[in-house]
């Protein structure tokens, strides 16, 4: 079974099912119709396979030149029909693993996926999880799903692995060829079968042990990055309770060619990944009887920053002899990211939530969206305004909230009574400047 898996992938044989054609799923089909394989791309959101089809992109980052080609050749096709994943060799899971309103994991989609794709599940198949989960995810929920549906063992009859994505939209430097993947598999027949399989898109397969230390790699990767930016938050309340300049700081520390790596403040974390791991990892640690208390303390700390924000808002207003009450306030970025049009768990909608809740009139301007769309927490009714002169002078603050590149910061500074910038990107040397 694995010889002929693996002769497959060698002569671009394998057809390749791709579920969910988010940030993740769309550059990983690309990725695999770009090698040559025939893809099949699946989504419940029927726009995402007719944009597809028609030859249309609906991430900004990823040009319609990058997949129109193939889906011209034949080589990518997506749908919503997912009986064509019975003729997939290959099927990687690409679907959201958010959390609840407790902030526990709501992992509703890969136990929905697992469900309908065992169905179409036939021996020899491999079946990948890429979403980010807590360790067990694959070898207990979506092992127990697939062979009960199915009548197949995990191992025996079909191969299961887990690989976790790696995906930083919107930089050019790093994309899934050269990015380095992680694989572990529930038997050694399945880590072979998904070595096989990435290392045909990838430069470098990094093999583990097991699907549960690959799932706790991708956990540890975004703790990582979340404890130390939940330090540099805290950080930068002590440089401002101490009138002191945390950017500053921060630069300085950074020249130090060792031991040393620069992380930024910001008003609060943003993206599918940072802001939910730890949460991922702290409810998985509570199962088997231990606190993780590093890890809950940074995110309390980053889930604070944008009350933060708002009371540096309110301060602004205030020493202008101004209430946040009726004031009108322009968020300057509503990605969670630089230059970038994702909008996932962006601290943006947060402090907008704040800032209507405290009775102010609200405006935004991003130019990578147009409109704010509907999340499962946040429902606002806003487009973007134009960024001009009289916008500008026609509010009563403008908050910086994500720093894209293409904005005139000097304009905001020249033309804007009150500027809360919580990127250290506007001008610093006008009074009418302040961080958050």
């Amino acid at each position: 079974m694995l010889r002929e898996f693996v002769r497959k992938v060698d002569e671009r044989k394998c057809v390749v099912g791709v579920v969910g054609l988010g940030y993740v799923g769309l550059p990983l089909a690309i990725a695999f119709a770009g090698e040559g394989f025939r893809v099949v791309g699946f989504d419940i959101d029927p726009k995402k396979p007719e944009w597809i089809q028609g030859g249309r992109s609906y991430l900004k980052h990823i040009p319609v030149a990058s997949f129109k080609a193939h889906v011209d050749a034949g080589r990518f096709s997506a749908t919503q029909d997912f009986s064509q994943a019975a003729g997939c060799d290959a099927l990687i899971i690409c679907v959201p693993t958010p959390l609840t309103d407790n902030r526990e994991p709501n992992v509703s989609f890969v136990r929905d996926t697992s469900g309908v794709l065992a169905r179409n599940l036939h021996r020899g198949q491999m079946v990948a999880l890429e979403s980010t989960t807590y360790p067990g995810t694959t070898d207990e929920l979506v092992r127990e799903i697939l062979q009960e549906g199915s009548g197949l063992q995990a191992g025996k009859d079909f191969f299961l692995v887990y690989s976790p994505e790696r995906e930083d939209p919107g930089n050019p430097d790093y994309t899934t060829g050269n990015i380095p993947k992680v694989v572990g598999g529930l038997t050694p027949a399945c880590l072979d079968a998904g070595r096989a399989l990435y290392g045909a898109i990838t430069e470098q397969v990094v093999p583990v042990s097991s699907t549960r230390v690959a799932e706790m790699v991708k956990l540890f990767e975004n703790v990582y990055r979340a404890v130390n930016i939940a330090l540099v938050n805290e950080l930068k309340l002590l440089c401002q309770r101490m009138d002191m300049d945390v950017w500053e700081v921060v630069a300085a520390a950074e020249t130090k060619p060792f031991g040393f790596q620069a992380f930024w403040p910001g008003p609060g974390l943003g993206g599918h990944c940072i802001p939910i791991d730890p949460f991922y990892l702290a409810w998985k640690a509570r199962q088997v009887d231990m606190s993780t208390r590093f890890i809950e303390l940074a995110g309390e700390i980053n889930t604070s920053m944008p009350y933060h924000v708002l009371t540096r808002v309110q301060e602004a207003l205030n020493a202008r002899r101004k209430s946040l009450n009726g004031s009108s306030v322009l968020v300057l970025g509503v990605a969670y990211k630089r230059d970038v049009d994702d909008m996932r768990e962006s601290p943006a909608l947060k402090i907008i939530d704040l800032l209507i809740a405290a009775d102010a009139r609200v405006l935004y301007h991003d130019p990578y969206v147009a409109e704010l769309p509907p999340t499962r927490k946040f429902k606002f009714d806003l487009k973007s305004s134009p960024l001009s002169p009289d916008t500008l002078k026609a509010v009563d603050c403008v908050l910086v909230v994500t720093d894209h590149a293409g904005v005139d910061y000097d304009m905001v500074a020249e033309y804007a009574d009150i500027v809360v910038d919580t990127r250290n990107v506007v001008p610093r040397d006008r009074d009418n400047v302040t961080g958050a």
